[in-house]
């Protein structure tokens, strides 16, 4: 299949469209991060730095941690902008884009998200270290691809969805994150659990300003719901679209956050810059 100019959409340099970017400028293990400002926070830790380039709110810097060649990429906010990362992230690794074709093999990329949330369970201190299972998102994004959910990813998505007894037409899903990325993130730094990616900051995350709420109970029905072990950890709006089209593209996924919010408590970081580059390290020397 040869995928036409309209389809691959590259720029006058031949790069992926958005991204701006080349498959030498990229490596296999990439972080990724909304602001755009906390690339350099990453890159601070590389031992070498090869690469430096921003498009849009794509910024990225490529260079070797520990003899590792890693990239930091920001994506910006939304899970519509985790589609142009990861669409055009696959197509530098997998898609010939001089003859528009896919190659001959194929490569899995490690994406990890590093990013900020608000928590959901009281009992859960700011600054923690919320790693992500499962990412049950209130987006549409992987509605529009064909993607296979587990029985386990489902039976999340269903049971949680008419927990939080929301409008007919939000069509919640689940996908889980990558098991090995979990296993090497995981210590007693971390607490595990799902995810919850919302489509908005305000309203789609429990916040009422001037024009109110649908769903006024929406972050305390978050906060009760169990399924088996697992609870509800967070709030965030990357990563149901980064685990579940990452995952369908053969790619292994992760998100870990530092809670800057306590919803249930009321309760905001003072500052988090320290914890911040914290997490950058932890997750780097795992990974």
């Amino acid at each position: 299949m040869k995928y036409p100019t309209s389809e691959l959409v590259l720029n006058d340099k031949g790069q992926v469209y958005h991204l701006g970017l080349s498959p030498e400028e990229i490596a296999e293990t990439v972080i990724l991060v909304g602001d755009q400002d906390r690339v350099a926070l990453v890159s601070a830790f590389f031992d070498t730095v090869e690469h430096r380039s921003q498009h849009r709110e794509f910024a990225c810097h490529t260079g070797t941690y520990r003899g590792k060649r890693v990239s930091v990429l920001s994506t910006g906010i939304g899970t519509d902008n985790i589609d142009i990362a990861i669409n055009e992230l696959d197509a530098l690794f997998n898609i010939d884009l001089a003859n528009r074709t896919d190659k001959a093999s194929f490569t899995s990329l490690k994406l990890i998200r590093i990013g900020t949330c608000g928590i959901l369970q009281p009992e859960i201190p700011v600054h923690s270290f919320l790693l992500s299972t499962h990412a049950f998102g209130l987006d549409n994004v992987a509605h529009f691809y064909p993607i296979a959910f587990s029985a386990e990813e489902m039976a999340i998505a269903g049971t949680l969805s008419a927990h939080l007894d929301l409008p007919k037409t939000i069509r919640p899903y689940c996908s889980a994150g990558s098991i090995d990325l979990l296993t090497k993130l995981r210590s007693e730094r971390t607490v595990e659990g799902i995810t919850v990616t919302s489509s908005g900051f305000y309203g789609p995350q429990g916040r009422a300003l001037r024009l109110g709420l649908r769903n006024e109970d929406l972050n305390e029905r978050l906060t009760d719901f169990r399924f088996y072990q697992l609870k509800v950890l967070n709030f965030e709006m990357e990563s149901s679209a980064l685990f579940a089209l990452g995952k369908a593209l053969g790619h292994e996924c992760a998100t870990i956050c530092l809670g800057i919010a306590n919803r249930p408590a009321k309760a905001f970081s003072k500052g988090y810059g320290d914890e911040m580059n914290e997490l950058i390290g932890y997750v780097l020397d795992r990974i």
